[in-house]
């Protein structure tokens, strides 16, 4: 038998599918489209959910595929076994209404044998054990003896999710050989050893289950297989594991190369070698499809998986950033099918880099609060450390509990695991609740899901604002509906439509839909699943009915002002590029009539020069009235061109490309500007920063630059008249009021300090005799802090063994403040205690060292109760 590689294995099985006239797809981004019940996509059949319920007609009715998936819902065990991973590519064959049982299970035995060329008399088939049909084709069409061929109950062999399309299935499983069995007499299919492999699953989707456990018959049987792309590989190339697979090993042998280990030497150190060589691939293809560390959904994920390598690199004493290294072996070995990796490589780098220094701050925190947490216990006589805490470590500071409890025990402490697992399932279940309740394939159910999916409608306006259609579907918010009558909200679809639907960031065209007789108002358009255009919004006259021809005119001054916004941020994505650097990506944006907002990685706020530079490149090429042409073409030929492309986003095998001269060339579903110049001009407004990594421009163009900067001149008169001066000369007339102000206050501080001095010889006649020390309670009257100080210390420097409490009172508020001499510290006066003591009674809080301290409080009214209570806490100390 060959050992083909894994990359040969994926082309092997596309080529062949494609052959029995399946269309092969690109794998779909890890991020779910339209489906808020998964984080991020975990199987081949998830992306083409649609296809299976009908809500889209599918582009063939047949569909081969290699998925990019992640799964962690055994995260903690990857690593300490070959077996689990994250990261995995699942090969798919699917046929929506067209072939089933029949043809599925010959083409899954024709691949295996002739194709691969596993051994048959290895290969052993499992179905349903009420599955007679599939039994009859496995015994009769392919010739597998009865005794070969497993009848396994529901458990195993029978797929259903809920209520909704479910059925039997039919596995292969591969006969690896003794050496990988347990060698216990019964060793067979469906042992937990690793002898008997499941290699590839046939699920025929035949029912439709009501919820309550009713089958009835499907009209269109679905066939959705599934079969690991590393597991085939494992199998073919006769190794032990998906980490010896010739191109997970590669990744393997780096990481092993960077920490100076052997695999297979030490068991520990095993662990943290599988782990790293997993957890960077599901890093790097993450990234790569838009993902952004966070600490919620899959941003989370992200982090968490990143934060583990680094992790256990500490683990293998790796003591610089090495995740970059093992990422640019992942992108090597992977580039041939997925080419967006070597595109977004500096991309990826910089977010790997970013977080692992982040990481490195982290972790170090992290050690310091555990080491403070053991030191608590010590005090406190106790020896298990609390689950709220553990959790706090590993929700804060990324410590997994394993981590945790190891370094407790080496120091003779242990941890609260099921205090921890408590935490942990409250953070589970809030996740849960955060996700919008669903149906078995993900989606709410609404009125759109129940339109025809052969319905579509046909976007005509790139080049015209009317066009006469006719309606095709009508909906109020909760049906389908006949008729639209005055006063009522729904939605209109029609054949063809100019009216642009939210999407790519570019906001819905408005504008009216009429009949001689009726007008809707379209307030919104909505891109509905199945290629319909939805025409959201009221009718304002007469009756709108099924099957009326009718014309359909958008605003064409809002569309013109939004063009000009969304070919702005094509400009503005370029100049960001060159000026900030090619880690630069598109992380969002949204253009209306009013404005654009464009959100991008980057990790750190862009300066006012950098600004300034933007703004200037953009400008320019507004200024050179760039020519902006639009081709559509295969989007091979798209890549060639350098086209930027939309992180996550699915493309067709089409796709239209706008360029802006030879400055800006991208992939955009979206309408612009004929030529540049028609934007006129071009400026930033605000520049923020909105999650970690990623920053966010504000800006306008057109007619909106100049009401901005017409606004500033307004505000500039109006500050100009305030301060009776020209508006050439204001900010000269501001600094000088600035400077005289300056002198005002100081003179003032001046004034107060010397009126508190003349006061002082009052105020030390005051002084009470406890126990050797003098203690000097003071009220005034408006002073803020730094006067309280002042005077604190010109109090100290006239007394001998003191302590000193000021209370000061202005605005409301209390400011407290007590010092002690060292004398009087050395006798037991503690000032950071004694204000904590007093504190309370003003309403308020602080503390502070033993010589001084200070508190804020809100109730004036407690003020002489504090210091008459201060000289009870301070005899106290002094006891």
């Amino acid at each position: 038998m060959q050992k083909y590689g894994l990359n040969e294995l994926r082309e092997m099985f596309l080529d062949f599918f494609e052959k029995k006239g399946h269309l092969r797809m690109k794998s779909f981004s890890l991020i779910p489209n339209n489906d808020k019940s998964l984080l991020l996509i975990n199987s081949g059949m998830a992306p083409l959910k649609p296809y299976f319920t009908g809500q889209e007609v599918p582009p063939r009715k047949r569909v081969t595929t290699c998925q990019k998936c992640i799964r962690t819902g055994d995260i903690e065990n990857v690593g300490k076994t070959a077996r689990h991973g994250t990261f995995f590519e699942m090969l798919g064959n699917f046929s929506f209404g067209d072939y089933f049982k029949t043809e599925a299970i010959e083409w899954s035995w024709e691949f295996l044998t002739e194709v691969v060329g596993l051994p048959a008399d290895r290969l052993y088939p499992s179905v349903y054990v009420e599955d007679d049909e599939a039994f009859e084709i496995w015994n009769k069409k392919i010739g597998i003896a009865k005794d070969r061929i497993f009848k396994l109950g529901k458990e195993d062999n029978f797929w259903e999710h809920g209520s909704g399309p479910c059925g039997p299935s039919s596995e292969i499983y591969y006969d690896r050989g003794e050496k990988y069995g347990c060698g216990k007499p019964g060793c067979t299919v469906g042992c937990e050893c690793d002898r008997y492999i499941e290699v590839w699953n046939n699920v025929f989707s035949q029912f439709d289950n009501d919820g309550n456990g009713n089958y009835t018959e499907l009209i269109q049987k679905n066939i959705d297989t599934g079969m690991g792309l590393e597991r085939l590989a494992t199998v073919v190339q006769d190794v032990d594991s998906i980490f010896d697979v010739d191109t997970v090993k590669a990744i393997r042998d780096k990481v092993c190369d960077v920490a100076g280990v052997k695999y297979m030497e030490n068991p520990k150190t095993d662990v943290s070698i599988r782990l790293i060589t997993d957890h960077i691939r599901s890093v790097t293809f993450m990234i790569s499809d838009g993902i952004m560390p966070s600490n919620e959904g899959r941003g989370y994920v992200l982090r968490r998986l990143l934060r583990r390598a680094a992790r256990h690199g500490r683990l293998l004493a790796i003591k610089d950033n090495f995740l970059t290294d093992i990422c640019e072996v992942v992108i090597r070995e992977s580039e041939s099918a997925y080419p967006e990796l070597p595109e977004k490589k500096d991309y990826i780098f910089k977010v790997i880099k970013t977080e692992e220094d982040n990481f490195n701050k982290t972790i170090d925190q992290g050690l310091n609060i555990l080491a403070d947490m053991t030191c608590g216990l010590e005090k406190a006589g106790k020896k298990i450390l609390s689950g709220e805490d553990a959790f706090k470590l590993y929700d804060t500071y990324g410590f997994p509990i394993d981590l945790t409890k190891e370094i407790l025990i080496e120091k003779g402490f242990d941890v609260d695991e099921e205090g921890f697992q408590s935490a942990m399932d409250v953070q589970r279940k809030t996740a849960r609740n955060a996700r919008e309740e669903s149906n078995f394939m993900g989606a709410d159910v609404t009125v759109y899901q129940s339109i025809d999916a052969n319905i579509s409608s046909e976007f005509v306006g790139y080049d015209n604002y009317t066009f006469d259609s006719v309606v095709t579907v009508l909906t109020t918010n909760t049906e389908i509906a006949d008729s639209l009558s005055e006063g009522m909200y729904g939605t209109v679809i029609t054949e063809k439509s100019p009216f642009y639907a939210t999407m790519g960031g570019q906001c819905a065209d408005i504008g009216l839909i009429e009949t001689d007789t009726a007008v809707f108002r379209v307030e919104d358009t909505v891109k509905i699943n199945g290629d319909k255009i939805g025409h959201y919004g009221k009718v304002v006259q007469g009756t709108l009915s099924m099957g009326e021809s009718v014309r359909l005119t958008i605003d064409k001054a809002n569309r013109i002002l939004t063009a000009k916004n969304h070919s702005a941020t094509h400009l503005l994505q370029k100049a960001l590029k060159i000026v900030l650097g090619n880690h630069v990506q598109q992380a969002g944006s949204m253009v209306d009539s009013s404005k654009l907002r464009f959100d991008f990685t980057h990790f750190s706020p862009v300066t006012p020069e950098e600004i300034k530079l933007i703004e200037n490149v953009v400008n320019e090429m507004i200024s050179k009235n760039l020519s902006v042409d639009t081709k559509e073409m295969d989007i091979d030929e798209a890549r060639k061109t350098g086209a930027t492309a939309l992180f996550g986003e699915k493309y067709g095998d089409t796709v239209r490309v706008v360029s802006m001269g030879d400055f800006s060339i991208e992939l955009c579903g979206g309408t612009h500007v004929s030529e540049t110049g028609t934007i006129r001009a071009f400026k930033i407004i605000s520049e923020s920063g909105i999650a970690s990594g990623v920053r966010r421009i504000e800006a306008l163009t057109d007619k909106a630059v100049f009401d901005y900067y017409s606004e500033i001149e307004d505000r500039l008169n109006s500050v100009a008249a305030a301060l009776k001066a020209d508006s050439s000369n204001v900010i000269k007339k501001a600094e000088t009021l600035n400077e005289e102000l300056r002198a005002l206050r100081s003179e003032n501080e001046s004034l107060k300090m010397k009126l508190i001095n003349s006061s002082l010889d009052n105020t030390m006649k005051n002084a009470q005799d406890i126990n050797g020390v003098s203690y000097i309670p003071v009220k005034l009257e408006g002073a803020d802090m730094n006067s309280i100080r002042n005077t604190a210390d010109s109090i100290k420097e006239k007394s001998g063994d003191c302590v000193i409490v000021i209370a000061s009172v202005a605005d409301e508020k209390v400011n407290l403040l007590t010092m002690a001499s060292d004398g009087a510290v050395k006798k037991g006066a503690h000032a950071g205690n004694l204000i904590k003591s007093i504190a309370s009674i003003v309403g308020g809080g602080g503390g502070g060292r033993p010589n001084m301290a200070q508190a804020g409080g809100k109730d004036p009214a407690g003020v002489d109760r504090a210091l008459d209570e201060a000289a009870k806490v301070l005899a106290g100390q002094l006891s």
